[in-house]
């Protein structure tokens, strides 16, 4: 185990079912390629490659990789960086964010000294996360309790370009509309149309991440029938159009 105040990984990670880690850091994680899903107390973020996570040093953190991604992170002793304000924050990673994570590739966990410049590199990186977790991001899906509510999250997941109205799921479940819309309400804290809506634009989010995909493309697979309604919606949600969100600056 590296003694170092701070290192940096740069690695591919295989595909991953949900997984629970913890870490004995507190841990950038930054997937320059691919998406990966993070869950902690009762919500579930997405983080594709214009975000990353800060992960709290000990916070139990359920992981979830769909396809392969490629990670660059930094990783920072307890002992010499300050705990971050919440297990788990995901946030935009700036230009200058980025440009710095890249550049701590040069210090990884089998090096033996961190000089001076390198330790600047992670001081500055370190205080940029923590400044950018402060800022309100929307990305994440609340985790049900029950597992009606589990199951409801699952059947509309499944077919976002055209999920299940709500009478349909609740039939699936074994509940009256009524008391599964109470249910999402007292659980999730927003109702279907807001969980359908939320879950649409987190998996574009995800299918951003993939150049190869075309914009109206993934509009139509998460359920809108127009470029400009998801534009619409999707600027709504995350302050950014598609194409700004997929080529940040």
């Amino acid at each position: 185990m590296s003694d170092l105040a701070a290192y940096c990984v740069y690695r591919d990670f295989p595909p991953e079912a949900d997984k629970t880690v913890q870490f004995d850091r507190h841990y950038l994680l930054y997937a320059a390629k691919g998406t990966m899903r993070l869950q902690a107390e009762g919500r579930s973020w997405t983080v594709p490659p214009a975000r990353a996570a800060l992960i709290a040093a000990g916070a139990p953190i359920t992981l979830s990789i769909a396809a392969t991604i490629t990670c660059c992170s930094a990783l920072f002793s307890p002992a010499h960086y300050a705990t971050p304000k919440s297990p788990l924050r995901v946030l935009d990673m700036s230009p200058l964010a980025r440009e710095l994570v890249w550049a701590c590739r040069d210090y990884g966990p089998d090096a033996t000294t961190l000089d001076i410049e390198g330790k600047q590199l992670f001081d500055t990186l370190y205080m940029l996360a923590q400044k950018a977790a402060e800022v309100r991001n929307d990305l994440w899906m609340p985790v049900g309790q029950s597992s009606q509510v589990q199951s409801a999250l699952r059947m509309a997941e499944a077919d976002l370009a055209a999920p299940p109205a709500l009478a349909t799921v609740a039939d699936a479940i074994g509940l009256t509309e009524r008391t599964l819309a109470r249910r999402f309400h007292q659980e999730l804290g927003m109702p279907w149309r807001d969980c359908l809506r939320r879950m649409r634009i987190i998996r574009a989010v995800e299918a951003l991440a993939d150049p190869s995909r075309q914009i109206t493309q993934i509009a139509m697979d998460v359920g809108y029938s127009s470029p400009s309604a998801f534009n619409s919606a999707f600027l709504d949600f995350t302050g950014q159009t598609p194409t700004a969100f997929r080529n940040p600056e």
